[in-house]
């Protein structure tokens, strides 16, 4: 057996090696500064939906919003998409071309009330809408239905205002529940989903559309449409 203590060992440039080391935490904190931002912005949002949210709840006898939730996508997420989608590997290009890092996802009870709020949400002056996908008047063929919308907000820091899109989904209880089993049964079969399965989603879409409507006609029934959801117009579709 060798004897360990005669094995010869490259010497370590120190310099070369700090150099490196403090390249690697400019670059982490560059991606952190990067990601805080996004994280600004949906902080931005989820402020206005809250507020419009307590409005509802203290001064009208209907809240049409269920729930929210939010995340920025992890740092892991954010190199895959690049490199799925050929994007260069800086932050300029992902500025430009990924415009979901931030995601609000706002659950309503009723279509009616999806368009309500969009338009509520969309009609203040700080807000640019950048892209609508209405997925509710055009579902996708394997049934998810959805509102997304890009939307741009100011974010005020120390070095100046900044622009910052977050991506915004609406939908419905019946939505968010189809969609997240969707979900779990894309993970669980990597994407390859049986065919039968993917029908039956697919029929469970249709369902679930069914429902919405039904509860909504329902509810109108049982309080008229000054505590109702309220109509409103589709929104005009940006890119589909």
């Amino acid at each position: 057996m060798r004897n360990v203590g005669t094995m010869s060992t490259v010497p370590v440039d120190d310099e070369a090696l700090n150099q490196t080391l403090t390249e690697a935490r400019e670059l982490r904190d560059e991606f952190q500064r990067f990601l805080h931002e996004y994280e600004f912005g949906m902080r931005e949002v989820e402020t206005k939906i809250s507020i419009l949210r307590d409005e509802f709840a203290h001064h009208h006898a209907y809240n049409p919003i269920e729930h929210v939730k939010s995340r920025v996508k992890s740092p892991d997420s954010i190199v895959e998409k690049v490199a799925r989608r050929g994007i260069d590997a800086d932050f300029a290009s992902i500025r430009e071309h990924i415009t979901d890092i931030a995601g609000v996802r706002v659950t309503c009870s009723f279509v009616a009330d999806v368009y309500r709020l969009f338009d509520l949400l969309t009609a203040q002056d700080d807000i640019t809408v950048r892209v609508v996908k209405d997925y509710i008047a055009h579902p996708k063929p394997n049934g998810y239905r959805s509102l997304h919308a890009i939307l741009e907000v100011p974010v005020y820091l120390s070095t100046g205002t900044i622009a910052v899109p977050v991506e915004v989904q609406f939908r419905t209880i019946a939505m968010d529940f189809w969609a997240s089993l969707e979900h779990k049964i894309h993970y669980k079969f990597q994407g390859q989903v049986p065919a039968h399965l993917v029908d039956s989603l697919t029929g469970a879409a249709e369902a679930a559309s069914e429902l919405d409507a039904r509860m909504e006609q329902l509810h109108r029934e049982a309080h008229g449409s000054t505590l109702g959801a309220l109509p409103a117009p589709p929104p005009r579709i940006v890119a589909i």
